[in-house]
């Protein structure tokens, strides 16, 4: 049977790996990280039996004991913390490792997967965005492979399958528009946080849902793609296509666009990263073309959606800004979440931390865990401004 580890296991997409490992039935699970949900994350062991699994901290660790008490289930060996994030990455058991943390507490582990040679089914987009450099050069000496999890980039690995670089022109990622796609700009702004969490063709985390509505996830991505297929800022679009059908597309240098569709469901875009090269027959239903009465593509408004035009800035600047953007992102996104700032306010932090920051090569793994620690910082700074200028205008 294959081995994998899943970095993430309690979350949608480490939710859905295990789905798609029960309906493969020839995968076993060896290592699984999850940080502080242990109710969920004990069930997940006493189906799954692993030998090793990762939580955030010894209190953690304690109640996942306790959980698993409850359920007369095996305990396991526990690690904690970023080191046991690394020991589940770099189980050596797991051929496959699922990428699935969100934000920057996943770079560090998927990096430890590559050195180790792993096959990497990446999920994180934040490890290439922070560090696309050094993990693609990690991978070409490791003999590593990168398989996209994300629904976009999967269609596009899908879509190249055969081609060569030469013959290609554009990547076409599709953006579904989030729940604001034909909202104004002062509506936009003025959005509260169930309306930002509540996006029309997708169940996702709390912080991708807002990257979503913001457009930021699909600059992000923009970044990743750079990273997984070779491609500079100008030869990678993105359109708005609200019916999530179309997962991405490839323009070749002869006109022909090669299209990936199928439902929306990331157990497909999962299982193609976990069989590749193999297909095999999916858990889900198929795609009924007999009911799709159309299928919309539109340029996104920049305007309304800043945070896109803002990645594609930092890729073109390149070295470390991509990781100053999305330290600033992850750190803006939260105090979203927590009530401290608009919606709108989201992008002007983003782009103060960057006008803030000088670009310098991504030499190491230091520099990167650096400039990560700075950008965090800048953008508390700015949001207690902006905290002390609405107090002091209340």
């Amino acid at each position: 049977m294959k081995a994998i580890s899943i970095l993430g296991s309690t979350g949608s997409i480490g939710c859905n790996t295990l789905k798609v490992v029960e309906h493969l039935g020839d995968i076993r699970v060896v290592a699984m990280a999850a940080g502080r949900n242990m109710a969920v994350f004990a069930e997940q062991i006493a189906a799954f039996k692993p030998e090793l699994v990762s939580c955030g901290d010894d209190g953690c660790a304690e109640e996942l004991t306790r959980e698993l008490h409850r359920l007369n289930a095996d305990v396991p060996r526990i690690v904690t913390g970023d080191a046991g994030l690394v020991a589940v990455a770099t189980n050596e058991q797991a051929e496959t490792v699922v990428s699935a943390t969100v934000g920057a507490v996943g770079f560090v582990p998927t990096l430890r997967a590559i050195e180790a040679g792993k096959r990497v089914a990446l999920a994180n987009k934040e490890t290439l965005v922070m560090a696309g450099e050094l993990m693609t050069a990690a991978a070409a000496k490791s003999g590593a492979e990168l398989l996209p999890v994300d629904s976009e980039h999967n269609a596009i690995h899908q879509c190249l399958r055969g081609e060569t670089k030469r013959e290609v022109k554009r990547l076409i990622l599709t953006a579904s528009g989030g729940p604001f796609r034909t909202k104004s700009k002062a509506e936009i702004e003025n959005a509260t946080r169930e309306e930002a969490l509540n996006h029309p063709n997708w169940k996702m985390g709390d912080k991708i849902t807002i990257d979503s509505a913001t457009l930021m996830n699909k600059g992000l991505e923009v970044i990743e793609a750079k990273w997984l297929f070779g491609f500079d800022a100008d030869e990678i679009s993105v359109v708005v296509h609200p019916q999530s059908v179309v997962h991405s597309m490839v323009e070749l240098v002869d006109g022909s666009i090669i299209a990936q569709m199928g439902v929306t469901d990331m157990k497909h875009a999962i299982q193609y990263a976990l069989t590749y090269p193999e297909r095999r027959e999916n858990c889900l239903p198929g795609l009924d073309l007999s009911q799709l009465s159309r299928l919309d593509f539109e340029e996104p408004d920049l305007e309304r959606f800043p945070c896109l035009a803002l990645a594609y800035d930092a890729l073109r600047q390149g070295g470390t800004m991509p990781a100053a953007l999305n330290a600033a992102n992850e750190t803006s996104v939260q105090a979203f979440l927590d009530g401290r700032i608009k919606l709108s306010e989201i992008a002007q932090i983003n782009a103060g931390v960057m006008q803030a920051h000088t670009s310098e090569p991504v030499a190491d793994l230091e520099t990167v865990l650096r400039v990560d620690a700075w950008a965090r910082n800048a953008a508390d700074q700015l949001l207690a401004v902006k905290a002390t200028s609405a107090a002091i205008s209340n």
